[in-house]
């Protein structure tokens, strides 16, 4: 059989990346080659999201540019994947004809089996209850930086967030177990992987389901355990129910780094309440408290929505005054989307669109003057940087990152004149010199 070539684009989230780091592991097996340009592939794989409107949006349009390659390249087949797919479903067929299959979100690993078919011989769509979540059997090669990578450790959420359609596009939670974990770990610092970026859905829920101890303390002492690696971060923990032995880990295994990803979405009662979150502002203080005792120099990075159906200019302001209070290292602001099969989406007092962008900038300018704040206090110190690579900008311009700056979503330390001897994956001594809203210039020392 003659070799196919296939390109494949990842879009949304990491948890996303690493379904489609699965299914290249899979195709790699099999009589096909990954290209790097659509204009020479015989297959194309689009992996969409559809977690907003803007996100199903941005899938749509990149579906639709890819099927122009069906007249003006050389591919055969197109075939789309993921969060979309499993949102509507066989609607898709009729919408979207210049696609030859669809697989939804707990479908993805047959996709050798859908393009090694011939002919009808393989259903159009495969869409049904998410269930399935990769082991460490599973074939995977990496798609991030050589030295990083993402460990996703369980599937689904068993939250039920007003605003949030994750549970039905991605199924009821399922936790893979701690060998299978550090199974994978170990073959990706094999590869060279040096740092570990742990996602999930619901990280804090880790473990719950299977009813035998496990937790995310555990497993990340486990993955502390894994010759090679030096960072272990984790995201996507949600606050409530933190358990005891996580913060422990954090604060004891040198290789976990003091970095919680904890998105909080809101600090007004009413809106929490609304939110579905389960929680309350001195809830969150109270966590928030419990989380800095066990780890006093921990980096805490966190989302809010502004915008939500009802929200009041007084609970904005709810929102800005415990910003300012918390003083977080890192904040991201998004606008509530009306998303259809939502329970939000039915609520009365929808926000107007200007005034959810107003409400966004003011809140991140409130940020900015605090991620400034707590980086000008880092220059003339030296810290740890993982060098990713030459800069976007400038590929004479190396950049890195800190213990407490996670991949694609924080900033970054630029390296000023760096050693011939510097590179991609070394951690290095830096002397932080300069500093910025959200990012740091340091000279590499030692």
């Amino acid at each position: 059989m003659a070799t196919e070539r296939v390109h494949l684009i990842s879009l949304g989230c990491p948890k996303n990346r690493v379904d489609s780091e699965v299914m290249v592991g899979k195709l790699h097996q099999g009589d096909f080659e990954m290209v790097d340009s659509p204009e020479e592939a015989d297959v194309i794989i689009v992996n969409t999201c559809s977690f907003i409107q803007p996100a199903t949006e941005e899938s749509v349009d990149t579906v639709l540019e890819m099927a122009g390659y069906k007249t003006t390249g050389s591919c055969k087949k197109l075939v789309v994947t993921g969060c979309m797919v499993q949102r509507y479903g066989k609607a898709l067929e009729d919408e979207l004809p210049e696609v030859d299959h669809f697989l939804g979100t707990g479908e993805y690993h047959r996709i050798d089996e859908v393009l090694s078919a011939r002919g009808s011989a393989a259903p159009r769509s495969f869409v049904d209850t998410p269930m399935y979540i990769h082991d460490e059997l599973a074939p995977r090669l990496n798609s991030w930086k050589p030295h990083s990578a993402y460990l996703k450790i369980s599937e689904g959420c068993d939250h039920r967030c007003a605003f949030c359609i994750i549970p039905t596009l991605r199924g009821k939670m399922r936790s893979r177990t701690i060998p299978s974990l550090v199974t994978e770990a170990r073959r990706l610092a094999g590869q060279g992987v040096r740092e570990i970026n742990i996602v999930s859905q619901d990280s804090t829920a880790y473990g719950r389901d299977l009813k035998d101890g496990t937790d995310l303390g555990g497993l990340l002492r486990a993955l502390a355990q894994v010759e090679g690696l030096d960072w272990i971060r984790l995201h996507y923990a949600y606050p409530i129910g933190l358990p005891e032995s996580l913060l422990r880990a954090i604060a004891e295994e040198p290789k976990v780094v003091s970095y919680l990803d904890m998105p909080l979405q809101h600090a007004s009662g009413p809106m929490l309440k609304a939110m579905r979150r389960g929680i309350t502002r001195a809830g969150q203080e109270r966590i928030l408290e419990r989380v800095r005792r066990f780890v006093p120099d921990v980096a805490i990075r966190t989302t809010f929505i502004v915008g939500f159906p009802g929200e009041t200019d007084e609970d904005f302001e709810v929102l800005v005054d415990f910003v300012k209070s918390q003083r977080f290292d890192r904040v991201g602001v998004f606008t509530y989307f009306q998303e259809d099969g939502t329970d939000a989406a039915k609520l009365p007092d929808q926000v107007p669109e200007e005034v959810k962008l107003a409400r966004q900038a003011r809140l991140m300018e409130v940020q900015r003057e605090i991620s400034r704040e707590r980086n000008e206090a880092l220059v003339g110190r030296t810290i740890d940087v993982l060098i990713d690579g030459p800069a976007d900008e400038d590929e004479r311009v190396l950049v890195g990152r800190s213990a407490s700056q996670a991949p694609e979503v924080d900033g970054q330390v630029f390296l000023d004149a760096p050693p011939s001897d510097a590179g991609p994956g070394q951690l290095r001594k830096v002397r932080i010199d300069r500093a910025s809203d959200y990012d740091l210039v340091g000279r590499i020392v030692g």
